[in-house]
């Protein structure tokens, strides 16, 4: 999936930055709030969105949108970039196709090395038993 073509369809907004910073952090927004909308993209196939929604679940909301904050550096361009950054690892790892797992199948040294080890705690614990008699 190209992610620059979905890029299109971000939308931001900002709002103003917690934590301490002085005059500034008051009166400047610096904090970048990206929205992609996974129901309504029209760039996404049913199953892309269907592989988006199941694993990135916990950040999507009701609506269908997926919403990620920046608010770490005091620049409101770096934050985006950096917001931008986080969605694109997002997507790019959420559409990943994993791979199947193949069961290996155990060597014949290892087959006879168990039968040898379990015959071997066989006849041990058969020397323990009480000679029966024949009367």
């Amino acid at each position: 999936m190209n992610l620059s073509i979905l890029e299109k369809e971000l939308q931001f907004s900002t709002a103003r930055s917690g934590g301490s910073g002085g005059q500034h952090v008051n009166k400047v927004e610096t904090k970048v709030v990206l929205y992609f909308d996974v129901e309504g993209s029209t760039n996404l196939s049913n199953k892309e969105k269907y592989f988006i929604k199941r694993n990135l679940a916990s950040q999507i909301n009701k609506e269908g949108q997926l919403i990620l904050t920046s608010e770490s550096t005091r620049s409101q361009y770096r934050n985006k970039e950096r917001v931008v950054a986080k969605w694109k690892a997002l997507m790019s790892a959420a559409l990943k196709r994993k791979k199947k797992r193949i069961p290996t199948k155990r060597p014949k040294k290892a087959i006879d090395a168990i039968r040898k080890a379990k015959s071997k705690r066989s006849e041990i614990k058969k020397w323990r038993k009480s000679p029966k008699h024949d009367y």
